[in-house]
Protein backbone atom coordinates (compact mmCIF):
# COMPACT_ATOMS: atom_id res chain seq x y z
CA UNK A 1 0.00 0.00 0.00
CA UNK A 2 0.82 3.47 -0.84
CA UNK A 3 1.79 5.42 2.12
CA UNK A 4 0.30 8.83 0.31
CA UNK A 5 -1.79 8.33 -3.29
CA UNK A 6 -2.89 11.67 -5.24
CA UNK A 7 -4.56 11.75 -8.38
CA UNK A 8 -5.74 14.32 -9.98
CA UNK A 9 -5.22 17.02 -7.50
CA UNK A 10 -6.74 20.99 -8.18
CA UNK A 11 -6.99 23.96 -6.49
CA UNK A 12 -7.67 27.33 -8.37
CA UNK A 13 -7.78 30.99 -6.99
CA UNK A 14 -9.75 32.64 -9.39
CA UNK A 15 -8.07 32.79 -13.12
CA UNK A 16 -5.43 31.28 -10.97
CA UNK A 17 -4.97 27.31 -11.24
CA UNK A 18 -2.70 26.77 -8.00
CA UNK A 19 -2.37 23.61 -8.66
CA UNK A 20 -3.43 21.53 -11.84
CA UNK A 21 -3.87 18.22 -12.22
CA UNK A 22 -1.13 16.71 -9.82
CA UNK A 23 -0.80 13.29 -9.30
CA UNK A 24 1.45 11.75 -7.22
CA UNK A 25 2.55 8.58 -5.17
CA UNK A 26 4.63 7.90 -2.18
CA UNK A 27 5.41 4.56 -1.06
CA UNK A 28 6.11 3.52 3.08
CA UNK A 29 9.01 4.82 4.06
CA UNK A 30 10.19 6.73 1.21
CA UNK A 31 11.54 10.10 1.31
CA UNK A 32 10.25 12.45 -1.42
CA UNK A 33 11.03 15.87 -2.31
CA UNK A 34 9.10 18.62 -4.46
CA UNK A 35 10.97 21.17 -5.95
CA UNK A 36 10.26 24.11 -8.37
CA UNK A 37 9.99 27.78 -8.21
CA UNK A 38 8.30 30.49 -5.89
CA UNK A 39 4.23 30.10 -7.13
CA UNK A 40 4.75 26.62 -8.28
CA UNK A 41 1.82 25.58 -5.93
CA UNK A 42 4.21 23.32 -3.92
CA UNK A 43 2.98 24.58 -0.76
CA UNK A 44 -0.53 24.18 -1.56
CA UNK A 45 -0.38 20.61 -2.95
CA UNK A 46 1.74 19.76 0.42
CA UNK A 47 -0.97 21.55 2.52
CA UNK A 48 -4.06 19.88 0.32
CA UNK A 49 -2.23 16.66 1.22
CA UNK A 50 -2.32 17.28 4.67
CA UNK A 51 -5.95 17.95 4.86
CA UNK A 52 -5.29 21.58 6.20
CA UNK A 53 -6.95 22.72 2.17
CA UNK A 54 -9.88 21.70 1.09
CA UNK A 55 -9.09 20.60 -2.87
CA UNK A 56 -10.99 21.68 -5.56
CA UNK A 57 -10.42 18.48 -7.58
CA UNK A 58 -8.85 14.89 -7.22
CA UNK A 59 -8.28 13.21 -4.08
CA UNK A 60 -5.56 12.57 -1.66
CA UNK A 61 -5.42 9.40 0.88
CA UNK A 62 -2.75 9.28 3.41
CA UNK A 63 -2.33 5.45 4.99
CA UNK A 64 -4.84 4.41 3.05
CA UNK A 65 -7.72 6.97 4.43
CA UNK A 66 -8.76 10.12 3.19
CA UNK A 67 -7.57 13.19 4.38
CA UNK A 68 -10.86 15.60 3.41
CA UNK A 69 -12.72 16.37 4.77
CA UNK A 70 -10.43 16.83 7.41
CA UNK A 71 -9.66 13.31 8.95
CA UNK A 72 -9.50 13.46 13.09
CA UNK A 73 -8.15 9.56 12.68
CA UNK A 74 -4.93 11.01 10.64
CA UNK A 75 -3.65 13.54 13.10
CA UNK A 76 -1.86 11.42 15.82
CA UNK A 77 -0.09 9.48 12.46
CA UNK A 78 1.11 12.88 10.78
CA UNK A 79 3.39 15.16 12.05
CA UNK A 80 3.28 18.74 9.82
CA UNK A 81 6.33 21.68 9.77
CA UNK A 82 4.53 24.43 8.21
CA UNK A 83 6.49 26.82 6.05
CA UNK A 84 5.22 29.68 8.35
CA UNK A 85 5.16 28.27 12.04
CA UNK A 86 3.11 29.82 15.28
CA UNK A 87 3.64 29.56 18.59
CA UNK A 88 1.63 30.12 21.81
CA UNK A 89 2.39 33.64 23.00
CA UNK A 90 4.52 33.73 25.47
CA UNK A 91 5.55 30.21 26.20
CA UNK A 92 9.43 29.42 26.58
CA UNK A 93 10.45 26.65 23.85
CA UNK A 94 10.49 24.24 26.54
CA UNK A 95 6.71 24.64 27.96
CA UNK A 96 5.94 25.39 23.82
CA UNK A 97 7.10 21.69 23.07
CA UNK A 98 5.23 20.19 25.93
CA UNK A 99 2.31 21.59 25.16
CA UNK A 100 2.03 19.99 21.72
CA UNK A 101 3.37 16.78 23.67
CA UNK A 102 0.72 16.78 25.60
CA UNK A 103 -2.02 17.07 23.12
CA UNK A 104 -0.71 13.56 21.80
CA UNK A 105 0.00 12.07 25.29
CA UNK A 106 3.45 11.86 25.21
CA UNK A 107 5.60 11.77 28.26
CA UNK A 108 7.53 15.64 28.98
CA UNK A 109 10.44 13.33 28.73
CA UNK A 110 10.19 12.59 25.39
CA UNK A 111 9.75 16.21 24.42
CA UNK A 112 12.58 17.26 26.31
CA UNK A 113 14.87 14.50 24.25
CA UNK A 114 13.42 16.29 21.24
CA UNK A 115 14.91 19.98 22.08
CA UNK A 116 18.07 18.23 22.42
CA UNK A 117 18.19 16.57 19.38
CA UNK A 118 17.34 19.75 17.62
CA UNK A 119 20.15 21.99 19.38
CA UNK A 120 17.92 23.90 21.43
CA UNK A 121 18.90 22.54 24.94
CA UNK A 122 21.52 19.64 26.47
CA UNK A 123 25.22 19.60 26.43
CA UNK A 124 25.41 19.42 22.83
CA UNK A 125 23.79 22.86 22.28
CA UNK A 126 26.32 25.64 21.73
CA UNK A 127 23.26 27.86 23.73
CA UNK A 128 20.59 26.42 25.95
CA UNK A 129 17.22 27.85 24.62
CA UNK A 130 15.00 25.92 26.55
CA UNK A 131 14.07 28.57 28.84
CA UNK A 132 13.76 31.24 25.87
CA UNK A 133 9.95 32.31 25.00
CA UNK A 134 9.25 31.84 21.40
CA UNK A 135 9.06 35.07 20.71
CA UNK A 136 12.84 36.06 21.62
CA UNK A 137 14.27 32.78 19.28
CA UNK A 138 15.99 33.74 16.40
CA UNK A 139 14.52 32.46 13.37
CA UNK A 140 16.63 29.72 12.57
CA UNK A 141 15.96 28.83 16.54
CA UNK A 142 12.33 29.02 15.68
CA UNK A 143 12.65 26.63 12.81
CA UNK A 144 13.93 24.03 14.53
CA UNK A 145 11.49 23.93 17.78
CA UNK A 146 8.79 24.30 15.04
CA UNK A 147 10.07 20.70 13.63
CA UNK A 148 10.31 19.24 16.93
CA UNK A 149 7.16 19.91 17.70
CA UNK A 150 6.08 18.50 14.22
CA UNK A 151 8.04 15.15 15.29
CA UNK A 152 7.47 15.22 18.96
CA UNK A 153 4.63 12.36 18.82
CA UNK A 154 6.99 10.20 16.81
CA UNK A 155 4.41 10.61 13.12
CA UNK A 156 4.47 7.61 10.67
CA UNK A 157 4.08 10.37 7.46
CA UNK A 158 6.01 13.59 7.93
CA UNK A 159 5.58 16.76 6.23
CA UNK A 160 8.20 19.43 5.99
CA UNK A 161 7.61 22.75 4.48
CA UNK A 162 11.28 24.10 3.25
CA UNK A 163 12.67 22.70 6.65
CA UNK A 164 16.25 24.63 6.79
CA UNK A 165 15.01 27.85 5.79
CA UNK A 166 16.95 30.05 7.82
CA UNK A 167 19.22 27.82 9.29
CA UNK A 168 22.91 28.19 9.31
CA UNK A 169 24.75 25.63 7.68
CA UNK A 170 26.07 23.94 10.78
CA UNK A 171 21.86 23.52 11.38
CA UNK A 172 20.86 22.60 8.36
CA UNK A 173 23.44 19.41 8.66
CA UNK A 174 22.60 18.40 11.39
CA UNK A 175 18.91 18.42 10.47
CA UNK A 176 19.95 16.20 7.52
CA UNK A 177 21.48 13.87 9.86
CA UNK A 178 18.35 14.06 12.09
CA UNK A 179 15.65 13.50 8.91
CA UNK A 180 17.61 11.26 7.08
CA UNK A 181 17.46 8.65 10.42
CA UNK A 182 14.01 9.37 10.49
CA UNK A 183 13.61 7.63 7.22
CA UNK A 184 15.72 4.88 8.18
CA UNK A 185 13.86 3.85 11.05
CA UNK A 186 10.90 3.56 8.42
CA UNK A 187 8.74 6.75 8.37
CA UNK A 188 7.74 8.31 5.48
CA UNK A 189 8.90 12.06 4.72
CA UNK A 190 7.93 14.02 2.35
CA UNK A 191 9.29 17.88 2.02
CA UNK A 192 9.30 20.68 -0.10
CA UNK A 193 12.69 22.74 -0.49
CA UNK A 194 14.35 25.36 -2.23
CA UNK A 195 18.34 23.76 -1.84
CA UNK A 196 19.02 21.74 -4.63
CA UNK A 197 22.07 19.91 -2.63
CA UNK A 198 19.33 18.92 0.38
CA UNK A 199 16.88 17.27 -2.36
CA UNK A 200 20.52 15.35 -3.82
CA UNK A 201 21.43 14.06 -0.32
CA UNK A 202 17.84 13.58 1.50
CA UNK A 203 15.77 12.38 -1.64
CA UNK A 204 14.89 9.07 -2.51
CA UNK A 205 12.98 10.75 -5.37
CA UNK A 206 11.59 14.39 -6.07
CA UNK A 207 9.35 15.88 -7.94
CA UNK A 208 10.04 19.07 -10.02
CA UNK A 209 6.56 21.57 -10.07
CA UNK A 210 5.94 24.62 -12.09
CA UNK A 211 2.33 26.20 -12.87
CA UNK A 212 0.73 24.42 -10.40
CA UNK A 213 1.74 20.92 -12.60
CA UNK A 214 4.60 18.36 -11.53
CA UNK A 215 7.01 18.00 -15.10
CA UNK A 216 8.93 15.21 -13.69
CA UNK A 217 9.02 12.35 -10.84
CA UNK A 218 12.22 10.20 -10.73
CA UNK A 219 15.26 9.75 -8.46
CA UNK A 220 17.62 12.71 -8.61
CA UNK A 221 20.58 10.70 -10.06
CA UNK A 222 18.21 9.28 -13.32
CA UNK A 223 16.91 13.08 -13.50
CA UNK A 224 20.45 14.27 -14.28
CA UNK A 225 21.40 11.34 -16.42
CA UNK A 226 17.77 12.44 -18.54
CA UNK A 227 19.52 15.53 -18.72
CA UNK A 228 22.44 14.53 -21.06
CA UNK A 229 24.35 17.51 -19.68
CA UNK A 230 28.38 18.24 -20.84
CA UNK A 231 30.96 17.94 -18.31
CA UNK A 232 32.76 21.23 -17.51
CA UNK A 233 36.73 20.63 -17.08
CA UNK A 234 38.49 23.65 -14.67
CA UNK A 235 42.15 23.58 -15.48
CA UNK A 236 44.23 25.79 -13.17
CA UNK A 237 45.34 29.40 -13.85
CA UNK A 238 48.36 29.04 -15.76
CA UNK A 239 48.78 25.52 -17.19
CA UNK A 240 46.74 25.56 -20.07
CA UNK A 241 46.12 28.25 -22.61
CA UNK A 242 42.87 28.55 -24.49
CA UNK A 243 43.93 28.23 -27.83
CA UNK A 244 45.97 25.19 -27.15
CA UNK A 245 42.33 23.79 -25.27
CA UNK A 246 40.62 24.98 -27.86
CA UNK A 247 42.92 21.87 -29.89
CA UNK A 248 41.87 19.12 -27.81
CA UNK A 249 40.08 16.23 -29.24
CA UNK A 250 36.57 16.31 -27.92
CA UNK A 251 36.25 20.05 -26.33
CA UNK A 252 33.13 21.44 -27.53
CA UNK A 253 33.51 25.12 -25.74
CA UNK A 254 36.20 27.35 -24.03
CA UNK A 255 36.15 29.85 -21.91
CA UNK A 256 38.47 32.04 -19.14
CA UNK A 257 37.18 32.18 -15.66
CA UNK A 258 39.13 33.84 -12.28
CA UNK A 259 39.63 29.46 -11.33
CA UNK A 260 41.37 29.16 -14.80
CA UNK A 261 40.17 27.44 -18.49
CA UNK A 262 36.85 26.01 -18.44
CA UNK A 263 36.77 23.02 -20.84
CA UNK A 264 33.11 21.98 -21.98
CA UNK A 265 32.75 18.16 -23.06
CA UNK A 266 30.11 15.17 -23.88
CA UNK A 267 33.59 13.29 -23.79
CA UNK A 268 35.34 14.26 -20.58
CA UNK A 269 37.74 10.53 -20.85
CA UNK A 270 39.76 11.23 -23.64
CA UNK A 271 39.83 15.08 -22.24
CA UNK A 272 41.51 14.31 -19.25
CA UNK A 273 43.54 11.56 -20.88
CA UNK A 274 45.07 14.40 -22.66
CA UNK A 275 45.54 16.62 -19.85
CA UNK A 276 47.13 14.20 -18.21
CA UNK A 277 49.84 13.34 -20.37
CA UNK A 278 50.29 16.86 -20.90
CA UNK A 279 51.07 16.81 -17.10
CA UNK A 280 48.29 19.86 -15.81
CA UNK A 281 45.89 17.52 -13.97
CA UNK A 282 47.07 19.40 -11.02
CA UNK A 283 44.18 21.57 -9.87
CA UNK A 284 41.89 20.39 -12.52
CA UNK A 285 37.83 20.02 -11.02
CA UNK A 286 35.45 18.34 -13.00
CA UNK A 287 31.63 19.14 -12.79
CA UNK A 288 28.98 17.21 -14.24
CA UNK A 289 25.40 18.06 -14.73
CA UNK A 290 23.25 18.79 -11.59
CA UNK A 291 20.02 18.43 -10.30
CA UNK A 292 20.40 22.40 -9.91
CA UNK A 293 21.12 22.12 -14.39
CA UNK A 294 17.79 19.74 -14.48
CA UNK A 295 15.75 22.49 -12.43
CA UNK A 296 16.40 25.40 -14.33
CA UNK A 297 16.15 23.36 -17.59
CA UNK A 298 12.52 22.71 -17.13
CA UNK A 299 11.53 25.53 -15.24
CA UNK A 300 13.42 28.30 -16.91
CA UNK A 301 15.78 30.77 -15.57
CA UNK A 302 13.78 34.09 -15.45
CA UNK A 303 13.12 35.76 -11.58
CA UNK A 304 10.08 35.04 -9.80
CA UNK A 305 8.10 36.92 -7.95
Amino acid sequence: MAAIEVVDLAKTYGDLKAVDGVSLEVAEGEFVGILGPNGAGKTTTLEMIEGLRRPDGGSVTVLGEPVWPRNAGLLPRMGVQLQASSFFERLTAREQIHTFASMYGVPASAADDWLERVGLAGAGASTDKAETRVEDLSGGQAQRLSIACALVHDPEVVFLDEPTASLDPQARRNLWDLLSGLNDSGRTVVLTTHYMDEAEVLCDRVAIMDAGRVLQVDTPAALVRGLDAPARITVAPGQLDADAARAIAGVDDVTASVDGVVLTTRRPGPVLAHLAENDVLDGVRVQTGTLEDVFLELTGREYRA
